[in-house]
């Protein structure tokens, strides 16, 4: 299962979703607040409070920030 911990609105968790969904890897949806102080769940799983956050049980792979995000389902998954 891969999770997307993304934020309403951001065009780099848009970029991010897109791309899942041409590659057609299914995937949960896990939205954030709007206020980094409030992103708990986001900070619990990869240490900090920026989004896009893709996390893929699968592989066992936490990671943040779209452009390595993007190359990582690029490498796994296209």
């Amino acid at each position: 299962m891969l999770t997307l911990y993304q934020l309403d609105g951001c065009p780099y968790c848009e970029r991010v979703a897109d791309r899942l969904d041409e590659l057609d890897v299914d995937y949960e949806s896990a939205w954030v607040e709007g206020l980094h102080s409030e992103r708990d769940e986001v900070k619990r799983v990869s240490g900090q409070r920026q989004v896009p956050v893709v996390v893929d049980e699968e592989y066992g792979v936490t990671m943040a920030e779209s452009d390595r995000i993007l190359e990582y389902l690029e490498t796994t998954y296209a």
